[in-house]
């Protein structure tokens, strides 16, 4: 009977470099994904950090390259056999969480640069590009830069906080706006339209993260203002605050979804 087993000298899957050819055929808008979160986050630094160029330009950029990767996903998601002009293409569009972000780069394309508005986009990008970039080191080779792997490592084990600072950058961000037009950074309706991005946000079905951080704050609004130590008035204040944001909240049954 012929030997079936594989031979003593096959060691698996093919790696290096002609795996990874390969894999970016196989996978192109994965990578095509991977390599714009990258841009993503050096245009973000680079705001940071202007040392090669403008950061005006790259605060563009970064916005640019979310809308980018936010489409690719849309696409993903929602192939374009499926687009139709309907109220319930339209309900389902509004549900993806990168809808919302493609809706956010839209936004911000036309107000002044502000860290804090990259910050959530950062984030994201930062995480996603972390953990396809194992992908591709797995695809050249186990013991490939092993420096990288443990940087990679040390994002994904802050996964869990990445996406709750993500996701209060995002509540943070609505007064911000609001002191923004009030100040002609940018236009009276960006905060009315940014309201709508928070709603979905809340009730986004893929990312608890927003809603768990609006509980999350509202418990500690509600603790700071049981001190029996703070002032009155400010104790009113932060209970009318806390009203008006339940109000603007919208309903359960939406977020449940």
């Amino acid at each position: 009977m012929a030997d079936q087993n594989p031979q003593a000298g096959d060691t698996g899957p093919p790696k290096g470099i002609p795996a990874l050819k390969a894999h970016v055929a196989a996978n192109k808008i994965d990578v095509a994904l991977w390599g714009i979160r990258l841009l993503t986050v050096l245009c973000t630094i680079g705001y940071v950090l202007p040392l090669f160029n403008n950061p005006v330009s790259a605060f563009y950029k970064a916005l640019l390259g979310n809308a980018a990767t936010s489409a690719l996903r849309l696409h993903q998601r929602i192939p374009a056999r499926e687009i139709s002009l309907s109220r319930e293409f339209l309900a389902r569009f509004f549900l993806e969480d990168s809808a919302h972000y493609l809706f956010y780069s839209l936004i911000f394309m036309n107000v002044a640069p502000n860290l804090l508005i990259l910050t959530p986009i950062f984030l994201f990008a930062l995480l996603h590009a972390a953990s396809y970039s194992l992908t591709i080191l797995d695809t050249l080779g186990q013991n490939s830069m092993w420096v990288a792997r443990l940087l990679i490592s040390l994002v994904e084990f802050q996964s869990r906080n990445i996406l709750r600072a993500a996701a209060l950058a995002e509540i943070v961000l609505f007064p911000v706006v609001v002191l923004m037009a009030l100040f002609a950074y940018c236009s009276l309706l960006t905060p009315f339209v940014y309201y709508y991005f928070v709603t979905w946000r809340y009730a986004s079905r893929r990312n608890p993260y927003t809603r768990n951080t609006f509980h999350e704050l509202r418990a500690l609004a509600d603790r700071t203002a049981a001190r029996q130590s703070l002032p009155a008035p400010l104790r009113s204040a932060i209970a009318a605050a806390v009203t008006l944001v339940c109000r603007m909240a919208p309903p359960l049954e939406a977020a449940a979804q």
